[in-house]
């Protein structure tokens, strides 16, 4: 794993603050106290390209969509990571066309200087920030994104067909593939590649494990086109190599100098008693999965229960006894009808908040009745989580993990080479090395056997800890893990897609905005929300009767 260099801290801190991207799409503001990124050299503008990137997947795969998957929950303040209640002024894509917008001149810069290796790099990071786009939204600017210097005829750019957009980044990772597969290049800074430190060959694997993704998130709506496309990975790998192994995952590391660069759920910078960290627990859900499977992923992702529940015989029994707190039935039962409680959680070591349900903060007898506050008889999220920086807090923009789990399905069509069982194995094995756990492979794989695409994207879904954006896309794809909403969720089915936002995209741009929502269908669990819904269907899932 690779890990941002000292040189790097004082680096990025300014470029942070210094390189300034548009607000709108039809306006281009310069900072007039910073650095005019045309002006700035090509290097310097990658880390900030990246870790954007980075930012924006954990703020999803650690945020809003970990609830959604049921990695988390919160115990305060919960209504949109628990139960989905988002609407048309919630999420907006702006950040993510902040990012495309330094990667367009990182790669004008790099076409003017003939720098194969940053021409590569830029249309690696270019497909990574449309394929998220396109994934949340569905239809959006692309071929005439990025473009309003050159007129005003492109201060209102039209959305291109969510389709156009994954065809689009493919042809992209494969020019990408092209022009990182020599082995001579000029004007690398690999203090400034924060994430392969100039590596050509690591980029060029995660650019064709990228389009693997790809592939595989078109496999049902096209299903020849992403077998071909596999397949011409797949059977070739001298021409297109992938990450299979856990020390080529794409992951950026934090600096942990200020609240901005630094873990979101740290305590250093933010210090308030109802924080990110104290209101951020552990789903039931994933917390049973993973002792189901006598997970050793468990102990690193989540503190044991700071003191136990027992059931204890008689009446009136409430009391702490050598660190576990003893409970009598008429009083659990009291405690539940009084909150509107959903009961109670034995289990000595590690207990899970159950999906969306409305006691979240009273749940599991808490003595401390406010919200989000620490509960000693639910587990919180392991002491790693309270720091700004470490060697496991990481921005995980791809993992060997997930791409030996595509592998397996791809073998399980018979779209690539090798047996899915092997794959699988390799996918859970290089999960465990990320996470420090190698060693507990071979006694876990005994009792996790192979069993098919419910097997495969269940490992999946458990590897994705941080990164659950990447398992909500295949929830949707599969309709797998076969997860259930609960009791607060806004509906009782899972959102397909964010809305577009109504001050950002839709009143900045609202003929090519209504254009794009007459195109989605509307769902049952739609509601009075018209077409631009979150449970309506784009493209991708339009015809193809899933998730339901």
């Amino acid at each position: 794993m690779y890990k941002i260099k000292n040189k790097l801290i004082i680096l990025l801190s300014i470029l942070t603050a210094l390189v300034s991207s548009c607000k709108d799409l039809d306006e281009l503001n310069i900072n007039p106290n910073g650095v005019d990124p045309k002006n700035a050299d090509l290097n310097l503008l990658l880390p900030t390209i990246i870790t954007g990137i980075g930012q924006n997947v954990i703020n999803l795969g650690f945020g809003d969509l970990a609830g959604v998957m049921q990695h988390t929950q919160y115990d305060g303040w919960s209504s949109s990571h628990n139960d989905f209640d988002w609407d048309n002024r919630g999420h907006n894509w702006r950040g993510y066309y902040d990012i495309l917008r330094n990667d367009d001149e990182y790669h004008k810069k790099a076409i003017e200087g003939g720098y194969n290796f940053h021409k590569g790099v830029a249309l690696i990071l270019k497909a990574y920030t449309f394929g998220y786009i396109a994934d949340l939204w569905g239809d959006a600017p692309y071929t005439q994104a990025l473009k309003a210097e050159d007129g005003t005829e492109y201060f209102k750019p039209v959305y291109d067909p969510q389709k156009d957009i994954y065809h689009g980044i493919l042809a992209d990772l494969d020019t990408a593939n092209m022009l990182l597969s020599n082995n001579s290049y000029k004007n690398i800074n690999k203090v400034q590649d924060v994430l392969y430190h100039g590596d050509a060959g690591k980029w060029r694997k995660f650019a064709n494990s990228l389009a693997l993704r790809y592939y595989m998130r078109l496999s049902v709506k096209e299903p020849q086109f992403a077998e071909a496309g596999i397949k011409k990975i797949t059977n070739n790998p001298d021409i297109y190599p992938v990450i299979t192994e856990a020390d080529d995952d794409a992951n950026v590391s934090y600096i942990g100098t200020s609240p901005s660069d630094s873990w979101p759920s740290n305590t250093v910078f933010d210090t308030s008693p109802t924080g990110n960290y104290i209101r951020t627990k552990m789903c039931k859900t994933l917390v049973d999965t993973l002792q189901n499977y006598n997970d050793p992923r468990l102990g690193v992702w989540a503190n044991k229960v700071t003191i136990p529940l027992v059931l204890a015989p008689g009446t009136g029994v409430d009391e702490i006894i050598n660190g576990k707190r003893y409970v009598s039935q008429d009083i659990i039962d009291e405690y539940n009808a009084k909150y509107d409680s959903v009961g109670v959680d034995f289990d000595p070591e590690y207990v899970g908040i159950p999906a969306q349900i409305f006691s979240a903060q009273f749940y599991n007898l808490t003595p401390y009745l406010e919200q989000a506050v620490f509960n000693p008889h639910v587990s919180q999220l392991n002491d790693i989580y309270k720091e700004t920086a470490g060697p496991l807090l990481l921005m995980r923009l791809m993992s060997a993990a997930e791409v030996n789990f595509i592998l397996s399905e791809a073998a399980l069509y018979g779209w690539a080479p090798g047996s899915p069982e092997e794959h699988y194995n390799n996918g859970i094995r290089q999960s465990m090395i990320a996470w420090g756990v190698g060693d507990q492979y071979d006694d876990y794989i005994k009792g996790a056997p192979y069993n098919g695409l419910e097997s495969i994207i269940l490992q999946k879904w458990i590897a994705s800890w941080t990164a659950a954006a990447e398992s909500w896309f295949d929830y949707r794809r599969t309709g797998l893990p076969a997860l259930k909403t609960g009791e607060s969720a806004k509906v009782p089915a899972f959102p397909l897609r964010f809305y577009y936002n109504n001050d950002n995209e839709i009143a900045l741009n609202t003929e090519n905005a209504n254009a794009a929502i007459e195109k989605l269908e509307r769902t049952e669990y739609a509601g009075s929300d018209g077409n631009n819904s979150a449970w309506s269907k784009t493209w991708l899932l339009q015809g193809t009767g899933l998730p339901y």
